[in-house]
C-alpha cells in the first residue's frame, strides 16, 4: 500500500482564500488512478484551512470566546475542499469517501489520537479509499487545535505500515533555504535529523503547521527500514505517476 499526501500548496492557491486548484487536482488524481497502486491519499487544507486558522490562532487551542465561530467556519471550509478532492478522485475511478478527523477522532495536547481505527480499516476492507484532510479537531487539554494533514500521514503510516510514503508539494524537495525567493538556495537530496537543524524554516505564506521542516520532520517519524519516504513536486505532470511506479524522480528523501 502507498500513503500519498497532496499538500495544500498543492491543490490551493495558499495565498488566496478558498481558492481551489481543480485542473492539477484532477490530474494528480488521473497519475494516481493510472499508476494501479493500491493508495490512501490525505490532503492538506491549504487556503481553505490556514487563513483563518493562522488569523484566530486556532493552533494554539482555545483561549478566547471569538474562536468559536472562526473554528466552526475553518471545519466547513476543509470539509467543503475535501469534497471537492474526493470528487475528482471518484471522477478518476478511485472510490473514495471523505473521513473529517474532526468528526472521528480527538487529539490530546496536540497530538491525535487514533485507537485503533475501526472505520478506517473497515472502509479499506471493502475496496473504498478514505480520505483524511488537516482539519480542527477537539483537544482533551487545549479545547480544540489543529491536526495537520501531516500528522494525519503519521497516524495511518503507523496503521496501515505502506510501503511507500509521497508528500506532494509545489516544490521538489528540501532546500536551505526558500528557493522561490532565492536562486542560492541549496537542494538536498537527502534529509536526516542533523541535516534538517541547519534549514532555514522561514514561510512565505500563512501556516499554521510548520511548512516544509514540519513536512521533513514528519517524514522523518514515518520513514523507517525497508520504507521511502520522499517529497516531489507534484506541479510537474507526470511527477507522481513515476514516483507510484518506482521511476527517478527529482525529490527528498528522508532517513533516519
Amino acid at each position: 500500500m502507498f500513503l500519498v499526501k497532496l499538500g495544500g500548496s498543492v491543490i490551493t492557491d495558499k495565498a488566496r482564500y478558498r481558492v481551489f486548484n481543480k485542473d492539477r487536482v484532477a490530474r494528480l488524481c488521473s497519475e494516481i488512478a493510472e499508476s494501479g497502486k493500491d493508495v490512501i491519499v490525505v490532503h492538506g487544507a491549504g487556503s481553505f484551512g490556514h487563513v483563518l486558522a493562522k488569523r484566530h490562532s486556532l493552533q494554539d487551542g482555545y483561549s478566547d470566546p471569538e474562536q468559536i465561530p472562526a473554528a466552526a467556519r475553518v471545519q466547513q471550509d476543509v470539509r467543503e475542499l475535501s469534497l471537492m478532492v474526493v470528487s475528482e478522485l471518484l471522477d478518476a475511478g478511485i472510490p473514495a469517501v471523505s473521513v473529517p478527523p474532526g468528526s472521528c477522532f480527538v487529539m490530546e495536547g496536540g497530538r491525535l489520537v487514533v485507537g485503533e481505527g475501526e472505520a478506517l480499516r473497515s472502509l479499506r476492507k471493502t475496496g473504498i479509499m478514505p480520505v483524511l484532510f488537516g482539519d480542527v479537531v477537539m483537544d482533551r487539554e487545549k479545547g480544540f487545535g489543529i491536526c495537520s494533514g501531516d500528522q494525519a500521514m503519521e497516524a495511518l503510516a503507523e496503521m496501515f505500515s505502506p510501503e511507500k510514503v509521497i508528500f506532494v508539494s509545489d516544490i521538489d524537495g528540501l532546500y536551505s533555504s526558500d528557493p522561490k525567493v532565492d536562486p542560492d538556495a541549496e537542494f538536498y537530496p537527502l534529509v536526516t535529523e542533523d541535516i534538517l537543524k541547519e534549514v532555514s524554516t522561514d514561510q512565505s505564506v500563512a501556516d499554521v503547521t510548520g511548512g516544509v521542516a514540519g513536512k521533513m520532520r514528519s517524514m522523518l517519524k514515518i520513514c523507517g527500514k525497508g520504507r521511502d519516504c520522499m517529497l516531489i513536486d507534484g506541479t510537474v505532470p507526470g511527477n507522481l505517476l513515476s514516483a507510484l511506479k518506482g521511476e527517478e524522480v527529482k525529490c527528498t528523501i528522508a532517513r533516519i
